[in-house]
């Protein structure tokens, strides 16, 4: 697949898919005779598993440490299993917090919506 094809399917700026390359996120991505690259589906799952995790708030220095462990192959298993368990309760936390938020926010809407006047506060 041509990047931008890639960039439409993912939802993604070509120019993030060359950064993505660049710093090593994504590896091998064939070049056409003319230059051009081709991701293959390997790529594009890589791809996918990135936007995943980025949107999950996670670090480009993590998933940049992740990746380079899942290149060296499954003696690193384990270590890849730990920076996903650490990424999950840094994440379980967020949610904990947006959570909480958005009770206080559902409470101050009932108290406009019940006209009160603790709604100033």
């Amino acid at each position: 697949m041509k990047i931008k094809e890639v960039s439409a399917l993912y939802h993604i700026t070509a120019d993030t898919l060359r950064y993505y390359e660049r710093i090593g996120l994504i590896r091998n991505v064939p070049r056409t005779p003319s230059g051009n690259r081709d991701y293959t589906q390997e790529n594009c799952n890589a791809i996918a598993f990135i936007k995943c995790m980025r949107s999950a708030n996670v670090s480009i220095d993590g998933l940049c440490r992740y990746m380079d462990l899942y290149h060296q192959g499954d003696q690193t298993w384990e270590e890849r299993k730990e920076i996903l368990l650490h990424e999950r309760d840094k994440l379980t936390t967020q949610m904990q917090s947006i959570q909480q938020a958005l009770e206080r926010l559902n409470k101050k809407i009932a108290m406009y919506e019940q006209g009160s006047e603790c709604a100033s506060k």
